[in-house]
């Protein structure tokens, strides 16, 4: 199939909306998929990054909806920033006289945005599982009309704890979906929501979507960790192009950035601290060329989509051989071609060789995930840490007696008990130190959000009314807020300090008056303006 005016179906509004995109000759994946959904058919599909799976599924999803003026079509991602660029390729499609209304629905943004976009009835719905959870709750969104959904990149959804969140928003759909499914990976847990989501999928599989596209030339750089930044300039001084820096934590992205200002280098950091408004200025900066070296954490793996990054350089390795794919799949993007330089220290060889054997087989590690639902619940944790003995968990009104928890993220580990209640349980535990963090109404703005994290320090919370006081838990944050007791970073252009003796942090809380250094605030009453809209006292 050479152009899109092959596709049967598809209306001269969309065909001319695709030719002001430059959309000219569709992609394999394209050319499979948007026939089989224009017929209606289910699709569990896979395909290497940057070969135009968004197009896949948002071209068919536009179609069904201007052949039809009631029905609507819901999109699910697993991150902010991917839900932002699926929307954005979405809009373009729709092209600019649509009338078709839209809403983006993720956390990080203030809730009264949203209920504006929603009190225009969009008939097209992106978001992250956890912020439509939240308005499923809320009664301020409905499905009744949706017969189309998209789940993009499952397999990162369920390794992030969505899979209670998904089954939730699709009991709130008509009986009768169209569903298209996509997924890096085919592991068992996916292809059991297959089989409870897809009737009589269609099963598409474009390359090998455990390998780096062709047009990706991989370099590796053996070198002692205090030897990174000096080559790191090195390879900036060498190369050309936009470049995108992938680092293991938020600290070390926003310490390399300012650093690299400093040597005059046009260097932003992006990562789970920002809040989403400052996410979207640095990404379209970025996407703007206003700045050429962009410092990230995988916050920006997926759904980074700029078609001149010429180069990724992975100052640190990934901890999931998967992530690997992603990172480096930000260049060569619609086929172009990249590059892409590892820096490997000894401390990461075990690293490097499970990425070479994911590479070859598709095997990953033994790895423990703890989903986000589950954050107090027993058993074992996220791949970089561990529980043990009872975790204290009640959701339903239950009750649990928290011991101790061992739990790792991305950034840190974190030590002690803690106990947790959800929806009116309680769990009970002698504490160092204790406060109570209660709602407005009784209803948290953003729980079980995928940026909904432990804090840096928190003693005891309570959530839809239920009541937790727990044993000291001390660890360090994965990517996304923190609340209560946060550790305070100011990237650069964004946070400002406040008088009086309140702070605000980048993730747009206030700490009060209190002892406080550089690194951590406490205080004894903490008023929190966090970015979903709730209050904690």
């Amino acid at each position: 199939m050479t152009d899109f005016t092959q596709f049967k179906g598809l209306s001269p509004q969309l065909l001319e909306s695709l030719t002001a995109m430059g959309f000219v000759t569709p992609t394999p994946i394209q050319v499979q998929a948007i026939p089989l959904a224009l017929e209606g058919k289910d699709i569990l599909g896979s395909a290497q990054t940057g070969t135009g799976k968004t197009g896949a599924f948002a071209i068919p999803l536009v179609s069904k909806l201007l052949n039809n003026e009631i029905q609507g079509a819901l999109v699910l991602t697993p991150t902010r920033e991917l839900a932002v660029q699926v929307l954005a390729a979405i809009q373009q499609v729709l092209g600019k006289k649509s009338t078709i209304n839209t809403a983006l629905l993720i956390g990080g943004e203030a809730m009264p945005h949203q209920y504006r976009q929603l009190r225009r009835n969009p008939r097209i719905v992106v978001g992250t599982p956890g912020r439509i959870n939240d308005h499923l709750e809320r009664q301020t969104v409905s499905f009744e009309k949706t017969t189309f959904l998209v789940l993009d990149e499952t397999d990162r959804m369920l390794d992030m704890g969505f899979g209670r969140q998904i089954d939730s928003i699709v009991e709130h759909l008509p009986a009768k979906v169209q569903t298209l499914m996509f997924s890096a990976t085919m592991p068992k847990n996916i292809m059991q929501m297959a089989s409870k989501y897809l009737t009589n999928p269609e099963r598409i599989e474009i390359g090998s979507s455990l390998m780096p596209v062709e047009s990706i030339k991989q370099e590796s750089i053996r070198i002692q960790d205090s030897e990174k930044y000096e080559q790191l300039i090195k390879e900036l001084d060498t190369r050309e192009g936009s470049v995108v820096i992938f680092v293991k934590t938020k600290q070390n992205a926003k310490n390399i950035a300012d650093r690299l200002y400093r040597d005059n280098f046009e260097a932003e950091a992006i990562h789970g601290n920002l809040r989403q408004n400052k996410r979207d200025s640095v990404i379209k900066g970025f996407r703007d060329n206003k700045f050429r070296v962009l410092v990230a954490t995988d916050v920006a793996a997926r759904g980074l989509d700029v078609p001149h990054i010429q180069h990724v350089i992975n100052h640190d390795l990934p901890q999931c051989p998967e992530d690997y794919i992603h990172r480096i799949g930000r260049t060569a993007r619609a086929g172009a071609k990249g590059c892409a330089i590892n820096f490997i220290t000894n401390k990461e060889d075990k690293l490097w060789r499970a990425i070479e054997r994911f590479m070859k087989t598709g095997d990953q590690p033994q790895q423990n995930h703890r989903s986000r639902d589950d954050n107090y619940g027993a058993g074992r944790s996220s791949s970089e840490g561990r529980s043990f003995g009872r975790g204290g968990s009640s959701r339903f009104g239950g009750r649990s007696e928290g011991r101790r928890s061992e739990g790792g993220s991305s950034e840190g580990r974190s030590f002690g008990r803690s106990g947790g209640s959800r929806f009116g349980g309680r769990s009970e535990g002698s504490s160092e130190g204790r406060s109570e963090s209660r709602s407005e109404g009784g209803r948290s703005e953003s729980p079980r959000s995928e940026d909904r994290q432990p804090s840096e320090r928190s003693f005891g919370e309570r959530s839809f009314g239920g009541r937790s006081e727990g044993r000291r838990s001390e660890g360090r944050s994965s990517e996304g807020s923190s609340s209560d007791f946060k550790r305070n970073f100011k990237p650069r252009s964004s946070g400002s300090t406040y008088g009086s003796g309140f702070n605000r942090d980048t993730t747009g809380g206030f700490s009060g008056k209190g002892r406080s250094n550089a690194s951590t605030s406490f205080s004894k009453r903490s008023y929190s303006d966090n970015k979903s809209g709730g209050h904690n006292a």
